[in-house]
């Protein structure tokens, strides 16, 4: 794993995983309390939840997964 992007671009991700986690928690009270009844919301949150500690861990490492495939991102 070799850096792959910049410090626009570490602070990107860092806020995207942040708001990730923060969907996932807003969610996952939802599902608690009840308003969302459906258990498949479990899945939801946990998919929302990896992907934003997997964004996290990318601006932590500069190192960007779609980068590393080949493929060209804006920032």
């Amino acid at each position: 794993m070799q850096y792959n992007i910049g410090a626009r671009g570490k602070a990107y991700r860092y806020r995207l995983g942040i708001y990730a986690l923060s969907i996932a928690a807003i969610f996952s009270l939802l599902t608690l309390v009840g308003l969302l009844v459906s258990t498949n919301w479990w899945y939801v949150v946990a998919v929302i939840a990896f992907s934003g500690a997997f964004t996290i861990f990318e601006a932590r490492t500069g190192w960007c997964a779609i980068r590393a495939m080949g493929f060209k991102t804006r920032i």
